[in-house]
């Protein structure tokens, strides 16, 4: 009996949908292509809860911390020794623009957000990848890996940490 619940429990989970996602943890590559088709290549990890709280670790080809929580950017980045707190204007709202998708496909999803086109690729129940253009019309690709969603994340990983010598730069 037990074994039957648990396999209802996973098969409404696999059909959970994309506005139903509360918490979302991955590694990540993130590709730029700007308009002269340079490639620039990121890598890192995300942790992200709703409403809007994440904490995005890039950890290549640079090292640095990026926090948002509510309404505002912290990017922490120890090689210069400097963090810049900055209200958030950017476009990128993780949880608003995937509770904004319309499935389009098997697999494939559009969400649009502040004069943006998302494009959300998912893989069984599983967000895949995020497509965009940037506010300077670079294409931007985000794939995820190791996804986990609708975990219990501790809060406290969103507030930003870093050396009181660093440079505090506030926008």
């Amino acid at each position: 009996m037990k074994q039957f619940f648990l396999s209802i429990l996973i098969s409404m989970q696999l059909f959970a949908s994309l506005e139903q996602i509360t918490s979302f943890e991955a590694d990540f590559t993130q590709s730029i292509t700007d308009e002269k088709e340079k490639v620039l290549i990121y890598h890192g990890s995300i942790i992200a809860l709703k409403p809007q709280n994440a904490k995005w670790s890039y950890t290549k080809p640079v090292h640095k911390d990026v926090y948002i929580n509510n309404f505002k950017v912290t990017i922490v980045e120890p090689e210069i020794e400097q963090v810049i707190v900055r209200r958030l204007e950017s476009n990128f709202d993780f949880f608003k623009i995937i509770s904004n998708a319309k499935k389009i496909d098997e697999n494939v999803y559009v969400a649009y957000y502040r004069d943006s086109k998302f494009s959300i690729v998912k893989n069984g129940n599983l967000i895949e990848s995020i497509s965009y253009l940037d506010e300077f019309e670079n294409k931007v690709k985000i794939t995820f890996e190791n996804q986990k969603q609708n975990h219990d994340i501790d809060k406290s990983l969103f507030i930003p940490k870093y050396p009181l010598e660093f440079d505090i730069i506030k926008d």
